[in-house]
């Protein structure tokens, strides 16, 4: 930008990634402040209330499975309008302000999840370094999946698969789409990834209603996903995991997960760690036969989880670097 916009940043195409690059680093510091999301919540829960009232207005159990179906891609198509709108004018009222891009960069933080990831995760492992039954309930707040059938092994795997998993979806991808695209752009993604944990599942209710918002999920995510299993991979190597493994599992693996996405992450993660995550899980009343990634060990441990931590935190740094060659880069 030129004139009297010149506090912005050097131009449109560095206000993106620089925005990125400092939100990372705001969300790393200070994270979302309990405070604050007990007083006013979050965008996630903000998106989760809209997605709760569509749901109660639109998903009938009565109509047929094609009107269910095309009722659910209207409710996606409100809620990404939604996101959208909230996004502009906000990023433009930040915009407008002398250093906004700084405001602006404070307000897109809360759309990412490095800092309370890291925190989860670890708590797991601090858990389970403890006893079975704290890993057990420190995992339940992250993953789905019924806990109470977990051993040892298995909380290990479920907060590995979780890392791998979230590190895709509730980092890089936010980042990139905020990199990309700016605030609107970050805000729908969060808004329809938030709709496809809540409805996008094949149960009786959603298979029809989540149809939509799961194949754009699954569409916002093909990238991401890709490039946070390249990080994986590249982090190995200055962690002292196996890189090559770890590449060598993403090329076989990847794609035996029933997701077009989630077996990226968890299969470099597995490769790097020389473990063998997936299969077999139960979420209380349904049963998922899922595909294992990797060929090593069953038998994850506290250390495990710690390990992967490590090649998070290493991942995370190629990732911050990204953004700034990506604000450099838009400078020019």
């Amino acid at each position: 930008m030129t004139g009297s916009s010149s506090w912005v940043v050097a131009d449109d195409r560095m206000t993106n990634p620089a925005t990125a690059l400092l939100a990372l680093a705001i969300e790393a510091l200070c994270g979302y402040p309990d405070r604050l999301f007990r007083r006013v919540g979050h965008p996630v829960t903000w998106a989760g209330a809209l997605i709760l009232a569509l749901d109660k207005r639109l998903n009938l159990e009565s109509d047929p499975f094609t009107l269910r179906r095309a009722k659910g891609a209207a409710a996606l198509v409100a809620l990404a309008a939604t996101a959208l709108v909230a996004g502009s004018i906000i990023e433009s009222l930040a915009l407008s302000l002398p250093y906004g891009w700084i405001a602006l960069a404070v307000l897109a933080s809360s759309l990412l999840a490095q800092r309370s990831l890291y925190a989860h995760v670890a708590d797991v492992a601090r858990g389970l370094s403890r006893s079975l039954d704290d890993g057990r309930r420190e995992v339940g707040k992250i993953v789905g999946r019924d806990v109470t059938l977990l051993d040892e092994a298995g909380v290990a795997r479920a907060a590995i698969e979780s890392l791998a998993e979230n590190f895709s979806d509730g980092v890089v991808a936010p980042a990139l789409f905020l990199a990309l695209f700016g605030l609107p752009g970050a805000l729908l993604y969060k808004a329809v990834n938030t709709a496809d944990s809540m409805i996008g599942h094949k149960s009786a209710r959603y298979l029809a209603f989540g149809w939509a918002a799961a194949r754009c999920d699954d569409l916002f995510n093909l990238m991401p996903a890709r490039l946070a299993a390249g990080l994986i991979v590249a982090a190995a190597w200055p962690t002292g995991a196996p890189a090559r493994d770890a590449y060598e599992t993403v090329l076989r693996d990847a794609s035996k997960h029933a997701s077009p996405n989630a077996g990226w992450p968890e299969a470099a993660m597995a490769g790097a760690l020389g473990l063998s995550l997936g299969g077999p899980r139960r979420y209380h009343d349904l049963e998922i036969a899922g595909a294992t990634l990797g060929s090593g060990r069953r038998e994850a441990t506290a250390e495990d989880i710690f390990r992967a931590l490590r090649i998070y935190k290493a991942a995370l740094a190629m990732l911050w670097l990204i953004m700034v060659v990506g604000a450099l880069a838009g400078a020019r």
